[in-house]
């Protein structure tokens, strides 16, 4: 039995939601929605059934789906709706009602929530993770229309809402600030150490994860007004941070307003490698902006990046579990992708080693809890592709962006 196998057996059967949460089903990140993509890839290569697919698929559509404001990619019917998206096959009409119904609750709560994202910004209030982010923001549910609504007016809202992200914008204490700016601090509290709030560059909640989507719908040909320029203006800002270490590029994780009027990153080093906000992802996006805009020599530069904190013993130190968020699992996905797409061998060359250690990792911190992001679930995915060296059949990995 492979570890893959194991971990669906191990979680063939969805437990009960804490009685005060019952949103948790309709949670990616650590509810039966993200599991059940483990169950829907499975059974879409032959190696699940339907029948285990759907005990998961039915567990998150077990209580009303929200479509709240506060709802998004990762928590909702947003997330439903995207585990219905790689359910469906062009052979079969499974699942292809109940998602042409949740499209149009998507499609309505993408319109709402850039209106509300255009009051904000109108009333010159910095705004929050939440209204841009791939989590819970508009870079996720744009994620969802580019998947399966790429000509929509929905998918353009929201791109022309993330090219004003690129604008700089005024605050008070310093001047010019990036318009993705946020007025709280990574943990989305008001925390001494980030005054006036600060820059995050990680592609879960900072401008890297706008970047992504912005130029993946450039490659399919899907622009609006002033997306080229917002892709330029936004690898300059990566351009401004890179830092240059020992063992190859890598940026901060956040920027706050003293390194703004210094100038100069006060992250000592490297953090932990991830697809969250680590080099890894910050550069899968950097390279993706690059294919985009048909810039050969930065693509070499993001690879390179990448392909340097791969091999790099005190980085990888640093991961300490098999999790797809910020852990083994997440790094070799997002490596994985960026190898697809790669000019050069040098990634393809890291990808066994970052294989090896997150099968021996699975064997050491799986079996704690269902769920994609943190769960065994994701851990399971990733392995899944090392294993077969092929893309997701069910494109679960557009979740993250790195597809």
């Amino acid at each position: 039995m492979t570890t893959v196998e194991a971990i669906a057996r191990a979680l063939a059967h969805p437990t009960p939601p804490p009685p005060d949460q019952p949103w948790h089903r309709q949670s990616l990140s650590d509810g039966p929605a993200g599991t059940a993509l483990l169950h829907i890839e499975r059974a879409r290569t032959g190696h699940g059934t339907w029948p285990q697919a759907h005990t998961w698929i039915k567990a998150a559509a077990l209580t009303p789906a929200s479509a709240s404001n506060t709802s998004g990619l990762f928590l909702g019917l947003p997330a439903v709706a995207f585990i219905l998206s790689c359910a469906v096959t062009p052979d079969s009409v499974r699942y292809q009602q109940a998602l042409a119904s949740v499209d149009q609750h998507v499609t309505a709560l993408a319109h709402r929530r850039v209106d509300v994202a255009t009051h904000r910004a109108h009333s010159a209030e910095r705004p929050t993770f939440h209204e841009y982010d791939v989590f819970h923001g508009l870079t996720g549910i744009g994620a969802y229309l580019l998947r399966r609504h790429p000509s929509s007016p929905a998918l353009e809202r929201v791109l022309t809402y993330l090219v004003t992200l690129s604008l700089p914008v005024h605050h008070d204490r310093l001047g010019e600030v990036p318009g993705w700016w946020v007025g709280h601090d990574p943990n989305l509290t008001h925390a001494p150490a980030f005054p006036g709030g600060h820059a995050n560059l990680g592609v879960a909640h900072g401008i890297t994860g706008p970047l992504l989507l912005m130029a993946n719908a450039l490659r399919r040909g899907i622009t609006v007004d002033g997306q080229t320029e917002a892709i330029h203006a936004v690898l300059a800002w990566l351009d401004h941070w890179r830092q240059e270490g020992v063992a190859g590029p890598w940026w901060p994780q956040h920027l706050t307003l003293d390194d703004l009027r210094t100038g100069r990153c006060t992250q000592p080093g490297p953090a932990r490698p991830s697809w969250c906000y680590g080099t890894p992802g910050i550069a899968r996006a950097g390279q993706t902006a690059a294919i985009s805009l048909g810039d050969s020599k930065r693509q070499d530069e993001y690879e390179e990046a990448m392909a340097r904190c791969l091999s790099d013993p005190q980085q990888l130190a640093r991961l300490s579990d098999a999790s797809l968020c910020h852990g083994w699992a997440g790094v070799y996905q997002t490596a994985w992708r960026a190898d697809r797409d790669a000019a050069a061998p040098s990634l393809h060359t890291a990808l066994p080693h970052i294989a090896d250690a997150l099968r021996h990792h699975t064997s050491t911190t799986t079996g704690r809890a269902p769920g994609l992001l943190l769960g065994d679930a994701g851990t399971a995915l990733a392995l899944n592709t090392a294993a077969r060296d092929t893309a997701p059949t069910s494109g679960w990995d557009a979740c993250l962006l790195i597809d």
